[in-house]
C-alpha cells in the first residue's frame, strides 16, 4: 500500500475523531445548561399542582384521562411494572445515544439535521419547564401512584425520580410538561423511518415510541397531553431545522444525491438520458433497401 492511499485514509480518521470530540462536547454543553436552568427553575409545587389540575381538567373534557386506569394497572402488575422502571430510567438515554451515534456514522447528511432538531427541542421543552413547572401525576395526590419509588429497590434509580440513588436533587421534578422521553422516542422513530428502508428497524423505532408512551404514563410520570405535546415539540424542532425533514418517502440521503444531481453535479445517465441517444444512433445506421 502506497503512502498516498494511507494519507487520505488517516486524515479522514482525525476528521471523524474531531467531528465526534465537537459533538460530545455540544452534548456535554447541553447537558450544563440543563443543570443551569434547573438551578433557576420554580419550587413551587403548589403552582405546580394547579397547572397539573388545568391539564387534568383539560383532558376530562376532551375524555382522554385515563391516567389513573393506566397507572394502578402497572402498580397492581409488578411483572409489568418493573421492565417499566428499567425502560423509563434507562431507555431514553441509551436508544437515543445509540441512534446518534448511527447517524454520525452514516454521514453528515443524514446526522446533522437530525442532531439540530434534537437540540432545538430540547431548548424548547427546557424553556416550558422554565416558564410553566407542572407536577407529574404521582405529585398531585389523589391516588396516583409513583411506581419508580414504589420500585426503588428493584433498580439504581432512588425514589426521589429516575436519576441514580443520592442524585435525585439533580433532576427536575417540576419538569413534566411537555414529557421530553416521549418526544425523544418519536423523534428516534422519525429519523430512523427516514434513514433507512429497512422495515424491521422501521417497526422497532415505532414500537419504542409507542412503548415510552405507555411507560412515561403508566409509571404516573407524565399526562397523556404531555406526551400529546412532546411529540408535537419534536415535529415543529424537526420542521424548523429542515421543513423537509417530515417527507418520509426516501431516506435522507437518497435526496441530498437527489439535490446535488439538480445542482449539476455528474451523474450516471438513466434510461430516459440513454433513450434518445440510442435513437441517434439508430438513424445513422445505413438501412437496407428492400427493392435492391
Amino acid at each position: 500500500m502506497s503512502v498516498r492511499s494511507v494519507m487520505p485514509t488517516i486524515a479522514g480518521g482525525q476528521f471523524l475523531r474531531r467531528r465526534g470530540v465537537r459533538e460530545i462536547a455540544l452534548i456535554g454543553t447541553l447537558y450544563v445548561f440543563y443543570c443551569v436552568t434547573r438551578t433557576f427553575a420554580e419550587n413551587d409545587l403548589a403552582e405546580a399542582q394547579d397547572r397539573a389540575g388545568d391539564l387534568l381538567h383539560l383532558e376530562r373534557v376532551l375524555h382522554l384521562d385515563w391516567e389513573w386506569s393506566i397507572n394502578h394497572w402497572f402498580a397492581d402488575h409488578s411483572w409489568a411494572a418493573v421492565p417499566a422502571c428499567y425502560w423509563y430510567a434507562a431507555a431514553h438515554y441509551v436508544v437515543t445515544l445509540t441512534v446518534l451515534v448511527w447517524l454520525f456514522r452514516k454521514g453528515a447528511a443524514h446526522y446533522s439535521p437530525a442532531r439540530w432538531a434534537l437540540v432545538v427541542s430540547c431548548l424548547i421543552a427546557l424553556a416550558c419547564y422554565l416558564l410553566l413547572p407542572t407536577a407529574p401525576p404521582r405529585l398531585l395526590g389523589g391516588g396516583y401512584v409513583d411506581i419508580l419509588s414504589l420500585h426503588s429497590g428493584a433498580g439504581w434509580w432512588s425514589a426521589d425520580a429516575s436519576a441514580p440513588k443520592g442524585m435525585g436533587q439533580l433532576t427536575n421534578e417540576l419538569a413534566a410538561f411537555p414529557s421530553l422521553h416521549a418526544g425523544w422516542a418519536l423523534w428516534v422513530a422519525l429519523v430512523v423511518r427516514r434513514n433507512t428502508t429497512n422495515h424491521w428497524l422501521r417497526s422497532l423505532a415505532w414500537l419504542h415510541a409507542f412503548i415510552t408512551a405507555v411507560v412515561v404514563i403508566g409509571t404516573g410520570n407524565h399526562w397523556i397531553l404531555d406526551v400529546a405535546v412532546g411529540w408535537a415539540v419534536v415535529i415543529v424542532a424537526m420542521w424548523l431545522v429542515d421543513p423537509y425533514f417530515l417527507d418520509q418517502r426516501e431516506p435522507a440521503g437518497v435526496r441530498v444525491e437527489f439535490r446535488d444531481r439538480i445542482a449539476g453535479a455528474p451523474a450516471e445517465p438513466g434510461p430516459l438520458a440513454a433513450a434518445p441517444l440510442e435513437r441517434s444512433v439508430q438513424e445513422c445506421r445505413p438501412r437496407s433497401d428492400p427493392d435492391r
